[in-house]
C-alpha cells in the first residue's frame, strides 16, 4: 500500500477538472473587454459594451447606443449637433439610398 492510496481507484469524472483552454478563453475575454474600454476612455468617450454569443461558442462585442440603448456595431458623431448615437437615432442615411430615387427620375 502506498501513502496516497486510499484503497479505491478514482475516475476522471469524479475529480474537479482544470483546463488551460478555459483559463485562456476567460483571460482573453477579459483582456479584450478591458482594452476596448480603456481605448474608449482614452478618447474621452463613455460607451457601454455589450456581448453576445456566436454560433461557435465565441463572443461578439457591441456598442450600446447612448440614445436608444440598443446594441450596435457602429456609432456616429452627428456633424452638426455632435451627438453620439446609432444611425437610426441620429437620422442618418447612406448616400446611395438618399439619391437613388432622384437619379431614377432624371433618367426617365
Amino acid at each position: 500500500m502506498k501513502p496516497n492510496d486510499l484503497g479505491k481507484t478514482f475516475l476522471v469524472e469524479e475529480c474537479q477538472k482544470i483546463n488551460i483552454n478555459s483559463f485562456v478563453r476567460s483571460a482573453k475575454h477579459n483582456l479584450i473587454k478591458t482594452l476596448i474600454s480603456s481605448e474608449l476612455d482614452a478618447q474621452g468617450i463613455s460607451i457601454e459594451l455589450l456581448t453576445s454569443k456566436t454560433g461557435f461558442g465565441g463572443t461578439r462585442y457591441w456598442f450600446k447606443c447612448p440614445l436608444c440603448k440598443q446594441r450596435v456595431g457602429t456609432l456616429f458623431v452627428h456633424a452638426i449637433s455632435q451627438n453620439l448615437g446609432c444611425r437610426t437615432c441620429l437620422g442618418l442615411e447612406y448616400r446611395g439610398r438618399r439619391y437613388k430615387g432622384m437619379i431614377e427620375n432624371i433618367t426617365n
